[in-house]
């Protein structure tokens, strides 16, 4: 009888191992592909660089148009910009511009 019983607690032996194993498999695949897992993070990591990117490039931008709108204040407006824009949208000249007309 005593066989008889370590037969029979060897099957459930390897069953236990057997489903702690694929317990331990699984926590590590999630580990790998979850949604925190090192799949992830490089995902984010690529995200966080393309999106500083595009910060850095708006940001920039933006500065860019608010020089240009300091330099159209109606109180102080730049000369310089008034008549680029004057010639350029309206064809505006003056009888002593001399235009040189682009290729």
């Amino acid at each position: 009888m005593p066989r008889h019983r370590q037969t029979l607690r060897l099957p459930r032996q390897s069953l236990t191992q057997t489903l702690a194993l694929l317990v331990l498999l699984g926590m590590a695949a999630f580990a790998l592909i979850g949604p925190s897992g090192i799949w992830a993070w490089t995902r984010n990591a690529h995200a966080l660089e393309r999106n500083n990117r595009e910060i850095a490039r708006l940001t920039a931008l933006r500065d860019r148009l608010r020089n240009r709108v300091n330099l159209l204040d109606p109180h102080h407006a730049d000369p310089d910009l008034v008549g680029e824009l004057l010639h350029r949208d309206m064809n505006v000249a003056h009888p002593d511009d001399i235009i040189l007309p682009r290729k």
